[in-house]
């Protein structure tokens, strides 16, 4: 079944869809959580850590959204400050001392816009993320899970190679900002949606992403197993590929494929594997 784009944001946002720590549990083992950014407090909106993947030692890091709304509040709506991405850049740190792999799982609205946030440095600390895991000659693999929003998505998306879920959206901004914006009226986010080019299918043909990971009928909610297959595959896959490369031809490679977006188009036909 093809979905709008209005319908597939509303997929992506889906409460019930498997997040970070979802992923985590069924995919990874030995997981061994790391807090902190060690200059102000934790962020519970990152979670990150050390792990096995089919027993190797890897680096696991992703966006935390709640399941009700304690979590929600804990994990501030899946939206973090400056000391998320400071604790994530910490963790990446110790994964290229450590020659460990770096597996990122990105679900965000964005990174918070509060005064508090800005007061604290949160510009910088997504700019240092992202210039920290564009520099790694670690293999780093990113899947874009439900929302990918704005800079506070791309901090954990420097990958070398960024998957996504064929229900999940990418995108510079919320529909609703991008429509207030544009037509100073939140509610033609629907028409936002679309104009956009924010859905999994848009973004492989435009070179932005280099796989898209089919959902369940009725999106990933509705079959977790079948999504944790295919990501457990996916991973699989793209490290034995990435592996072939060593150090500095990593950071290379990574530099290189953000360069070319938009300019290396895949075949067609293609995106859904």
């Amino acid at each position: 079944m093809r979905y709008t784009a209005e319908e597939q944001v509303r997929l992506a946002r889906d409460p019930g869809r498997p997040g970070a720590a979802d992923y985590i549990g069924a995919l990874f083992t030995d997981f061994f959580e790391q807090r902190g950014d060690r200059q102000c407090r934790e962020d519970g909106s990152i979670l990150g850590g050390i792990a096995r993947f089919h027993g190797r030692p890897v680096t696991v890091l992703g966006h935390r959204k709640g399941r009700d709304l304690q979590e929600n509040l804990t994990a501030n709506f899946g939206m973090p400050g400056p000391e998320g991405y400071r604790k994530a850049q910490r963790i990446m740190a110790q994964a290229e001392k450590f020659r460990r792999p770096v597996i990122t799982f990105v679900d965000t609205p964005g990174a918070y816009p509060g005064k508090e946030a800005e007061e604290r440095g949160q510009g910088e600390a997504i700019a240092q993320c992202i210039a920290h895991m564009s520099a790694l000659t670690v293999p780093t693999v990113a899947v874009i899970t439900g929302e990918g929003g704005s800079g506070g998505a791309l901090a954990l998306a420097v990958a070398n190679r960024v998957l996504m879920l064929e229900h999940a959206v990418y995108s510079v901004l919320s529909p609703e900002g991008f429509a207030s914006i544009l037509w100073k009226d939140a509610a033609r986010s629907g028409e936002a949606c679309e104009v956009m080019k924010l859905t999994a299918r848009d973004l492989y043909q435009g070179g932005i992403v280099q796989r898209v990971l089919r959902e369940p009928e009725g999106g990933a909610h509705r079959d977790w197993a079948a999504v944790f297959a295919a990501v457990d595959a996916a991973l699989t896959r793209e490290l034995e590929a990435l592996d072939k490369l060593g150090g500095k031809a990593l950071a290379q490679q990574r530099y290189q494929m953000f360069r070319a977006m938009g300019q290396n188009l895949p075949p067609a036909g293609e995106e859904v594997l």
